[in-house]
């Protein structure tokens, strides 16, 4: 069995603390059956952002010697930048910093795990439509952390154009319940993407096992 960490804020935990498997009710929760190989661990924790999970990698990730690391964060550290009447310096200077923060925690998780991981895009629906001025910097964030992703040697999945492609053909109730957390239909479309991706690393690990070495 290969151990998996799964690392975010909400919508990774979603009410994982109030579940008995400790998986919570969103995409986390129905990887098992998508990957019967692994053991899966739900380290979400309400409101994280990057410098928490930084903050806490070692306990919820590195001492836990994973051998798949996904990380889905960035939405609160847009709430910080858009909610607290920042000028566009001070915005862009939050995104450095944020960046900052995420580098950090992938150079601790490369430094002390051989672990894959998998970075999920930051998401956001414009529905309500307050948060159409979010979108630009999401999608700037999204391009820092692909650039990451390319950096640390992780995979980048992305989810923000396909997410959005669903919710405009089902309607934006039918993905996303508030315009930022996911529906049970939105969480499965995430966690067939991921258990994708995961799947391919982890048959790559298998026979390719210097590259994570």
């Amino acid at each position: 069995m290969k151990r998996l960490i799964c690392l975010g804020g909400s919508i990774t935990a979603a009410d994982r603390l109030f579940c008995s498997d400790s998986l919570g009710e969103g995409y986390v929760s129905m990887l098992p059956p998508l990957l019967p190989d692994f053991q899966i661990l739900n380290k979400g924790i309400d409101g994280f952002t990057i410098a928490r999970i930084l903050h806490n990698v070692d306990r919820d990730c590195i001492n836990l010697h994973p051998d798949f690391v996904t990380i889905q964060v960035g939405i609160n550290n847009i709430g910080l930048i858009m909610n607290t009447d920042r000028t566009p310096p001070q915005q862009t200077e939050m995104m450095a910093a944020y960046v900052k923060e995420y580098t950090e925690l992938l150079s601790k998780i490369t430094a002390h795990t051989n672990a894959g991981i998998v970075l999920v895009e930051p998401f956001i629906f414009p529905h309500p439509e307050e948060f159409i001025n979010w979108i630009p910097h999401v999608k700037t964030l999204s391009g820092h952390i692909k650039e990451l992703a390319d950096i640390f040697g992780c995979e980048f999945l992305p989810m923000h154009n396909l997410l959005n492609q669903e919710a405009r053909r089902l309607g934006y109730d039918a993905v996303t319940t508030d315009g930022i957390h996911l529906t049970h239909h939105g969480h499965r479309l995430l966690a067939q993407k991921l258990s994708k991706q995961l799947s391919i690393m982890l048959a790559d690990k298998i026979t390719r096992p210097d590259k994570f070495s």
